[in-house]
């Protein structure tokens, strides 16, 4: 007679060939990243998409200057040859050496950019203290630290403010944006800790206390998006929900690689503890595709990949910064389907997470510039090379080649074939799907640093979400001896 535990173990192996069909241990690849790093170059256009671009690629090309690094803070005034910042001081110094034009020539305090939002320059400013801090200024003549200074000046004296203290993110009247929280407190705190000011970075976690007293609803822990003055939107948006955390998390990593870091230590808890309120809320909403909706809680809204990878990159930094793993798994699945080929099924909640082991060894240097992988160049990314400042920010992407390699975008689920993720939010109008979103570009860079990152460090948080497959397998191997009885008896 047939063995009841050998057909229970078939039926095992069916049922897990069955629920794992189609998916893969997706990862993107140098080549494809160098694509969307050159797309983002190619793409920004706004103060805050100059500054996320420099983010992004301070955490993915160069991680020993970005606050994730784990040595203390500032970091070292003479780069290392090993080092490339050339894309991030190159955005610097295009701000600075267009500041005067940008702003009509006036002196005093002003933002990097002239631009309707308060908030969105400040976004730049941490590329901009960098620039100061490596002493860029001796070589090409320009003022860093007095574009900082004037930033600086200009976000705290001549912007509304809240009766409590809590900074406009718009000029022209006051009004609150989730997306404020990356870009203003992250620069106090950075500037804070490059001039030895600890009143400034007190003052970033004081705005970031204030914004979560207005924007947070308590019920549900997600975060409106715009409160008060004209075109209000008290609606949870995701990237919105998305842009708070990641604000939080650079300033919880500054304070923690700062000289004031143990005394400072309860301000970091509460910090990881309102970047784990977000998090609660946004992944109860959660799609099966790994998406969330633009508007969290609305069904009826338009699917969203670039708030997804930017939330799943705060998990990876939350789990590295604060020993917090409990979304490692959500985000390892987020993770995967963000990567996958059109040909696999996606549904991250009918399958268990299956970790990236460590000796994946992924490489923040692998992706050093846009040029380091020429292969990755294709005729159909516009993407050009600047070195001499102009009006914008100057790009510095490879250039297409005459006899271009494979597609490396070809059949991804969730980016076009030439290389811009999809579906996204228009980064103009929050209420509409774009077709490329310049800051989605930068998250998913973010999300590969930050993976990249965690798993280095030895995945912390891996063995949680193993697990949970473990499980799982037991489950349906128990499935499947009963059911081999059943079946032969």
């Amino acid at each position: 007679m047939r063995s009841p535990l050998l057909l229970g173990a078939a039926l095992t192996l069916f049922a897990e060939c069955w629920l794992f069909r189609g998916v893969t241990a997706q990862n993107f690849t140098d080549e494809q990243l160098v694509v969307v790093q050159n797309q983002l170059a190619a793409g920004a256009s706004h103060s805050w998409e100059y500054g996320t671009r420099a983010e992004a690629l301070l955490e993915l090309t160069a991680p020993s200057y970005s606050v994730f690094y784990p040595s203390p803070l500032p970091p070292p005034q003479t780069i290392p040859p090993s080092v490339n910042l050339t894309a991030v001081l190159d955005i610097a110094r295009t701000t600075v050496a267009n500041r005067s034009a940008s702003n009509g020539n006036i002196t005093g305090p002003q933002p990097l950019i002239a631009d309707a939002a308060a908030g969105d320059p400040c976004s730049i400013g941490v590329a901009v203290l960098l620039a100061n801090w490596t002493g860029q200024g001796a070589s090409d003549g320009l003022d860093y630290a007095g574009a900082a200074r004037d930033q600086l000046e200009f976000i705290m004296s001549r912007v509304p403010q809240t009766s409590d203290g809590a900074i406009s993110h718009r000029v022209a009247e006051l009004q609150l944006w989730s997306d404020s929280v990356y870009m203003v407190p992250p620069f106090l705190a950075y500037y804070g800790v490059v001039t030895g000011n600890q009143t400034l970075l007190l003052e970033a976690y004081t705005q970031i206390s204030l914004y979560r007293n207005y924007l947070r609803d308590k019920k549900s822990n997600l975060w409106k998006h715009v409160l008060f003055g004209s075109g209000q939107d008290l609606g949870h948006w995701a990237t919105g929900n998305g842009w708070a955390a990641a604000g939080m998390l650079r300033v919880l990593a500054t304070m923690q690689r700062s000289q004031w870091s143990n005394e400072m230590y309860n301000l970091q808890s509460d910090l990881a503890a309102w970047i784990g309120e977000i998090h609660g809320g946004m992944y109860s909403y959660l799609n099966t595709n790994g998406l969330f909706y633009n508007w969290v809680d609305q069904p009826d809204s338009f699917y969203d990949a670039s708030s997804a990878a930017l939330l799943a990159s705060t998990v990876y930094r939350l789990s590295q910064l604060w020993n917090v793993h409990t979304h490692i798994p959500i985000a390892e699945q987020v993770r995967r389907a963000l990567a996958a080929n059109s040909s696999d099924t996606v549904d991250v909640k009918t399958y268990p997470p299956w970790p990236a082991t460590p000796t994946a060894s992924p490489s923040s240097g692998a992706t050093s510039s846009p040029t380091s992988t020429s292969s990755a160049t294709f005729t159909s990314s516009p993407s050009s090379s600047s070195e001499t400042p102009s009006s914008t920010p100057a790009s510095t992407s490879a250039s297409p080649s005459s006899t271009p390699a494979t597609n490396p975008m070809q059949n991804l689920l969730h980016f076009t074939s030439d290389g811009w993720l999809t579906p996204v939010v228009n980064p103009d109008s929050w209420g509409v799907e774009g077709a490329q979103s310049p800051e989605g570009q930068a998250f998913v860079l973010d999300l590969q640093a930050a993976w990249s990152d965690w798993v280095q460090a030895g995945a912390p948080g891996a063995n949680s979400a193993r697990v949970g497959a473990a499980a799982s397998r037991v489950v349906m191997a128990v499935a499947g001896v009963v059911l081999g009885f059943g079946l032969l008896y």
